[in-house]
């Protein structure tokens, strides 16, 4: 999913973007209400989380001005306010859920799919393929000729952004910010080292070669013809 994080504690922010980046997603992060706005009304997210007590304001007005120009996007609503009156005018505000602070990463992500789900119930797709090569999405493994290829957490989101778009020229600039969350390019050579690594295990001790350079902008996945 793509998430929107409205939160302006910068070490939590810092924390959640480090987790839900681990578990495949990409985020966008706003420190105020009015940037979360912002970025909602230009981004088509899969989710917001929204953490209630903001620098400019209660979380609740942001929801309540989502909720006015006709943004069903779910919303997971964060606060140290937990108190049963607290949760109830939250999601009688529009919330699709409410989490009080302190809570388990993995009770949040947990959440997260929960209302994704009932926004969209169809089932998320469980493998990609490319050739001889299957990601299984639900497992988190790759095979490829029936054997499988133990991949480190960063390398298979890369392969994953690389497979999905199977056939197109895949930028750095995409990569960093699919795959690294950068905004920007920053002066290393990471993309190239993970993906050389990368190549060492796809495309090592097997034929055809699926991943391949573009000299000068990026790579792309695919069968060369």
């Amino acid at each position: 999913m793509r998430i929107l994080l409205i939160e302006d504690d910068g070490a939590a922010a810092q924390m959640l973007v480090q987790g839900l980046g681990e578990a495949g997603h990409g985020v966008d992060v706003a420190a105020t209400g009015c940037a979360g706005l912002e970025l909602a009304e230009a981004v088509a997210f899969d989710a917001i989380v929204l953490d209630r007590m903001l620098p400019d304001g209660d979380g609740l007005t942001v929801l309540t001005d989502l909720r006015a120009r006709g943004d069903t996007v779910p919303v997971l609503m964060l606060s140290a306010l937990g108190e049963v009156d607290q949760r109830v005018e939250g999601l009688q505000g529009g919330a699709d859920d409410y989490l009080a602070k302190p809570f388990a990463f993995r009770e949040l992500l947990a959440r997260l799919d929960a209302v994704a789900r009932r926004r969209d119930p169809t089932p998320p797709e469980a493998v990609l393929r490319l050739a001889d090569l299957e990601i299984n999405l639900i497992t988190r493994t790759v095979t490829r000729q029936g054997h499988e290829i133990a991949l480190q957490p960063r390398e298979f989101r890369l392969l994953e952004f690389l497979v999905r778009r199977a056939g197109q020229v895949v930028t750095r600039s995409m990569l960093l910010e699919g795959v690294w969350q950068y905004r920007f390019a920053p002066e290393t050579k990471v993309i190239d080292v993970q993906v050389s690594r990368l190549r060492q295990k796809i495309d090592r001790d097997f034929q055809p070669p699926l991943i391949h350079t573009i000299r000068g902008i990026g790579y792309r996945a695919g069968v060369l013809a």
